[in-house]
């Protein structure tokens, strides 16, 4: 098992997840964070930090697409271990559905 970050992150982004991962597992995007699976101990302390409440355990059923987008971002974007200032219309997008489409693949920077 693993934690991975969902949809809601989306255009969210909060980072509050990030500074409570012992092992520094999360990715940053332009617009969304993601977990590399490979190396998540499944703690499970950045679950309960999340306020989009975008982190699940991938034993969620229907989280394949969700595993494979994390953990092929997480190749391609920089680590991130400290927590940086979300969007500031994070609480706008927060809940709002079908933001996949909305998805930057472009890597965060700080």
């Amino acid at each position: 098992m693993t934690y991975i970050v969902t949809e809601n992150c989306i255009k969210c982004k909060y980072m509050d997840c990030v500074e409570v991962c012992p092992v520094d597992c999360f990715y940053e995007g332009e617009n969304m964070l993601v977990i590399h699976p490979d190396e998540c101990i499944d703690c499970g302390v950045c679950e309960p930090e999340c306020p989009a409440e975008a982190i699940v355990p991938d034993t969620e059923p229907n989280l394949e697409k969700w595993l494979t987008l994390n953990t092929d971002l997480a190749k391609i974007w920089p680590n991130i271990t400290r927590k940086g200032t979300p969007p500031a219309d994070a609480d706008e997008w927060n809940g709002k559905p079908d933001k996949e489409g909305l998805l930057s693949r472009n890597p965060g920077g700080q």
